[in-house]
């Protein structure tokens, strides 16, 4: 099922990828929620996530 993107952002959490379809000024996420994978991921480096949508 496709997240919903918010008119309002989703509190607490900071996107700073300008590209994606839930992106909002001042870097707000308006996702709905969102998944941040890899399991055993051991640094931030390590991790994405799997909510971004091309705008």
């Amino acid at each position: 099922m496709p997240v919903k993107k918010m008119p309002q952002p989703n509190g607490g959490i900071k996107c700073v990828v300008n590209t994606c379809h839930y992106y909002g000024s001042g870097d707000h996420c308006h996702a709905e929620k969102i998944e941040v994978q890899s399991p055993n991921a051991t640094t931030p480096d390590m991790t994405d996530c799997a909510t971004f949508r091309a705008e």
